[in-house]
C-alpha cells in the first residue's frame, strides 16, 4: 500500500498536510494492510482516544466516522487507535511510541516527511486487543425538548421537573 497515495487521499479529506496527518495515515496503513479493509457499513470499529488530526485520516481511509457509528471518540488525549473487525473478530490496538522524534527539535516539515519514511511498526506500539467492540448503532426516535424545542434522541433526555428536557438544558436549569 503506497504511503504517498493515502496521504494525499488523507490531506484531500483533512485541508493540510501536518504530522497528526501522517501519524493517522501511518495508523491506517497498518490496519489497512492488516485485515482492516474500508468500512462500508459498519463491519469495522474505531476507538479512537484523541480528537487531533490522525482522525481525519483514519476517517477518509478506513471509512469509520461518526455518521456510520462505527466512530467512538474517547477523549483521553492519547494517539491511540484501537480498531474491531466484526467479520473476523479480530481487534487491534496501535500506540504512538514517545520516542518518534527524539530529542532534536523538528519542524512540522521535518516531523511529517520522517513519519512518511517510516514503517508503522517503527511509529506505534502495536497489540492484538480481544474482540470487545462497542454495540451497533443505535437509530432512535427523536422527540423535541421541552425548554428549547429542538429535537433530541430520545434516549439521551432527561426527565427533571416533570419536563423531559436534553442535556444542555438540563445542565442550565440544574445551574440556576
Amino acid at each position: 500500500m503506497d504511503t504517498k497515495e493515502l496521504m494525499e487521499k488523507a490531506v484531500r479529506f483533512h485541508g493540510h498536510i501536518c504530522p497528526g496527518v501522517a501519524i493517522g495515515v501511518l495508523a491506517a496503513k497498518y490496519f489497512l494492510e492488516h485485515g482492516f479493509n474500508y468500512s462500508v457499513n459498519e463491519e469495522i470499529v474505531a476507538v479512537v482516544e484523541n480528537d487531533n488530526c490522525s482522525i481525519d485520516a483514519i476517517q477518509a481511509l478506513v471509512g469509520t466516522t461518526f455518521g456510520k457509528g462505527n466512530l467512538v471518540f474517547l477523549d483521553y488525549g492519547k494517539n491511540v487507535y484501537t480498531l474491531y473487525n466484526r467479520n473476523t473478530q479480530k481487534g487491534l490496538r496501535l500506540s504512538l511510541k514517545s520516542s518518534i522524534f527524539g530529542k532534536k527539535q523538528l519542524s512540522k516539515n521535518e516531523k511529517v516527511q520522517k513519519l512518511l519514511n517510516s514503517s508503522p511498526e517503527a511509529v506505534f506500539e502495536i497489540q492484538e486487543v480481544l474482540f470487545e467492540p462497542p454495540s451497533l448503532a443505535q437509530i432512535e426516535d427523536s422527540v423535541p425538548c421541552d425548554v428549547c424545542r429542538e429535537m433530541t434522541m430520545n434516549s439521551r433526555m432527561v426527565n427533571y421537573q416533570q419536563k423531559t428536557i436534553c442535556i444542555p438544558c438540563y445542565k442550565r436549569l440544574k445551574t440556576i
